[in-house]
């Protein structure tokens, strides 16, 4: 089995910061893509950034300019830096991975981590 763990979420006020973390573990033989998707309340789940195991990396419109998508590949972790956030960044933040655990390939999902941006 493999787990994504999510950390780094909380309540941040309109133009600051925060760092997401995504660990995976388990089951782990290789890891393409690490993705980070969020879903805010009355809306569907969307794409926010992704980065493939060789460091390309794709962005929401929304999010150019101010979320860097980073991973860790021996440890098997992708980063969100987000800066000067804006209160329509207020989701709940998921990570997503494409493993291969040695019998298969799939996606795996983290539990979700709260970013509330307000004054």
């Amino acid at each position: 089995q493999v787990q994504l763990v999510e950390s780094g979420g909380g309540l941040v006020q309109p133009g600051g910061s925060l760092r997401l973390s995504c660990a995976a573990s388990g089951s782990i033989a290789s890891i393409s893509s690490m993705n980070w998707y969020r879903q805010a309340p009355g809306k569907q789940r969307e794409l926010v950034a992704a980065i493939t195991s060789g460091g390309s990396t794709n962005y929401a419109d929304s999010v150019k300019g101010r979320f860097t998508i980073s991973r860790d590949n021996p440890k098997n972790t992708v980063y969100l830096q987000m800066n000067s956030l804006k209160p329509e960044d207020t989701a709940v933040y998921y990570c997503n991975a494409r493993v291969d655990t040695g019998w298969g390939t799939r996606n795996y999902w983290g539990q979700g981590t709260q970013v509330t941006v307000s004054s």
